[in-house]
């Protein structure tokens, strides 16, 4: 007896298609387009307006931002919805299985740091910064350094919590951090990753900080940049 051919029928994302079945390729449909990953790494820590997204993008045109969340969301990687009142406005999230890319995006910028190309001077988001810090973090000692620590950027308030030697990111505020830090993203680079000096007033062009002296060096000393590639 002759056997019954089996198709089957996936669903094609629009614009570039490699007809390859590996995953590797199928995610690039996904989110190879320019700025789609990035738009995902904005909404990592939360639901995003659409002119949130697009000021952490500088470059990106509001034609092709909505491009691309269109395109995200067709695939099931990012949706959109209305939050209650009093807020009551149209915001961007990634769904759950979109979250799940989260850990790719740390080990992709980890990875890439590794470039003499890297160029840790240009724009970086707060989203963006506070990703580094989860994929900077050494882990063996993080282990030791249960602390939970505020970031206040321009405009923007994170939660980063040491647990079991990884750094767990939200967006918001708490009542009572062990450490609490406030300035800009290159501020926190210059602090983190240039380890300048501590300044409680944020002098040089650093951090300021509020807590423990001791504590906040102890923690600034969890990250380092990867070394460079040969």
């Amino acid at each position: 007896m002759q056997s019954e051919k089996i198709t089957i029928e996936v669903p094609r994302t629009r614009g570039r298609r490699y007809d390859d079945a590996c995953g590797t390729a199928l995610a690039l449909e996904f989110i190879g387009e320019r700025w789609s990953l990035l738009i995902m790494r904005e909404l990592v820590f939360g639901p995003r307006r659409f002119g949130e997204i697009r000021v952490n993008l500088p470059g990106i045109s509001a034609n092709v931002l909505t491009q691309r969340l269109d395109s995200l969301e067709a695939v099931g990687i990012v949706r959109h919805y209305r939050l209650p009142s009093p807020a009551n406005v149209q915001v961007y999230d990634l769904t759950t299985w979109g979250h799940e890319a989260a850990p790719l995006m740390r080990a992709m910028g980890r990875w890439a740091a590794r470039s003499p190309r890297h160029d840790p001077s240009l724009f970086m988001s707060a989203a963006s910064a506070m990703m580094s810090l989860q994929a900077l973090v050494e882990r063996a000692p993080a282990m030791a350094l249960p602390v939970s620590v505020a970031f206040h950027f321009p405009g923007e308030d994170f939660v980063a919590a040491v647990r079991d030697g990884e750094i767990h990111v939200s967006r918001g505020v708490v009542a009572a951090p062990d450490l609490a830090f406030t300035g800009d993203t290159m501020a926190m680079r210059r602090t983190i990753y240039g380890k300048a000096p501590l300044a409680r007033d944020g002098a040089g062009g650093t951090l300021a900080f509020a807590g423990d002296a001791d504590l906040a060096r102890s923690f600034i000393d969890l990250f380092r940049l990867p070394a460079k590639a040969a």
